[in-house]
């Protein structure tokens, strides 16, 4: 259990909001503009609307079961330990997965200053990739206040641009409203799950809030709140002011501050952006390569490879190199991602409506169970990866706990450790 730091309502509804408003605001309006024209802004819309149900009922686990193991932890609670396994794996593999993507979109902005294109953006990707793993080998950490600030400076940065840009808004622009019809609309929303990860961190807050019962709704409407009006402000005014141009943009933001300020804009969004990527993707090596060494001490990982935390650290930073290298686009590679998040949220609020009470908390899980069910399902094809994850986690828990139940497998008098109470010894690395 997390020890109580007395959190305040406006200080958990800030770092709630940091832990959603993340790097994919600085190029998702083009990626949704691009799936569905104009008509992303229902997309928008609609996963605003989703966030309410789905952060009330991560907030509602962390209040009632406040752990910082989150999403993982209520699958096992719920469902057993295989599920646990599976939640762990899908959101591990997602990390390295994601790491190009998150890179991408700042590439772009540092790409749109310096020239170089592809180029230019894989060797912003392999920066921040390194510096990030460096980081984490000597034990470097961004405070939470640092983090909280990056958050607070990329809101700022948001609410100058749509007021900068308002101006040069056209009503023109939202015809033809919807390009590619219903299902441009519902490719957009799949995309746009990447801008709504995060919500699942409000269970880990819950315990530290000076009265959880109390306070922790009032900071997540707080958060939704503020999250909602700037996405949708954002992705609006994108969409009025940038036109059809803003589907082939690699920095929407740069390009809406271009038009409403000038000058040298572009060279400041693409530092914010490289220190804001620089920031999350620190914050997502610390807590994964962590999450590997969790796994393999419970027997759900192989311990030769992720028992410690920098072979933990190193499996992700070389697998991050790996995927980067894949033959896949920006696009297809955030729809794989987010389709690991997609999946995590599913167990998760499947969890919720087994562990929570009363009648109004199991409608709320309930809606926000079928909603997340509903954009897995619009994640499409890329979905696959997420069910191959688990499938090949609960393979592996099997295999495991087929030889461990094989009487041959250790020798009478040996002295082999018991995999599940005594796992080898691992490399050491600091905390």
């Amino acid at each position: 259990m997390t020890a109580r730091t007395d959190l305040s309502v406006s200080q958990g509804a800030a770092l709630s909001v940091g832990a959603v408003l993340g790097t994919g605001l600085i190029s998702l309006p083009a990626l949704a503009a691009d799936a569905a024209g104009p008509a992303s802004l229902l997309a928008w819309l609609a996963l605003i609307v989703l966030s309410a149900p789905l952060a009330w009922t991560f907030a509602a686990l962390g209040a009632r079961y406040p752990d910082g193991g989150g999403v993982s932890t209520y699958a096992g609670m719920a469902f057993g330990p295989k599920v646990s396994a599976a939640v762990g794996w899908t959101f591990y593999f997602a990390v390295p997965l994601g790491a190009p993507v998150a890179a991408g979109f700042t590439g772009g902005y540092v790409s749109d200053v310096l020239g170089g294109g592809r180029g230019t953006e894989m060797a912003t990707f392999l920066a921040l990739v390194t510096v990030a793993y460096l980081m984490n080998w000597f034990g470097l950490r961004i405070s939470g206040r640092v983090q909280v600030g990056l958050s607070v400076a990329l809101a700022t940065m948001l609410v100058l641009t749509v007021i900068a840009a308002l101006p040069h808004a056209r009503w023109d622009n939202l015809t033809p409203f919807a390009p590619h019809g219903l299902a441009g609309v519902g490719a957009a929303a799949a995309l746009l799950v990447w801008g709504f990860a995060g919500w699942e961190a409000l269970s880990s807050l819950s315990a530290e809030y000076r009265d959880p019962r109390r306070d922790v709704p009032r900071a997540t409407l707080i958060a939704v709140a503020v999250v909602g009006v700037l996405y949708l402000a954002v992705a609006a005014v994108s969409v009025l002011a940038l036109g059809p141009a803003l589907a082939g943009s690699r920095a929407p933001l740069a390009d809406l501050l271009a038009i409403g300020l000038g000058g040298p804009v572009r060279l400041l969004t693409a530092v914010i952006a490289v220190v804001l990527t620089l920031g999350a993707m620190n914050a997502y090596f610390a807590g994964s390569s962590r999450l590997g060494v969790a796994l393999a001490r419970d027997g759900a990982l192989p311990a030769r490879v992720f028992g410690g935390q920098r072979r933990s650290l190193t499996f992700i930073y070389l697998a991050g190199i790996g995927c980067a290298l894949l033959p896949f686009d920006l696009h297809t590679a955030a729809l794989l991602t987010t389709g690991c998040f997609t999946l995590v949220y599913v167990i998760g609020t499947a969890a919720a409506l087994r562990l929570l009470p009363g009648i109004g908390a199991r409608l709320v899980a309930g809606t926000a169970f079928t909603a997340v069910v509903g954009l897995l399902w619009l994640n499409g094809a890329p979905a696959l990866l997420s069910l191959v994850i688990a499938g090949a986690a609960l393979l592996y828990q099997a295999i495991r706990r087929a030889r461990t139940d094989r009487p041959s497998s250790i020798r009478s008098g040996s002295t082999a450790p018991n995999p599940t109470t005594s796992p080898p010894a691992t490399d050491r690395s600091p905390v």
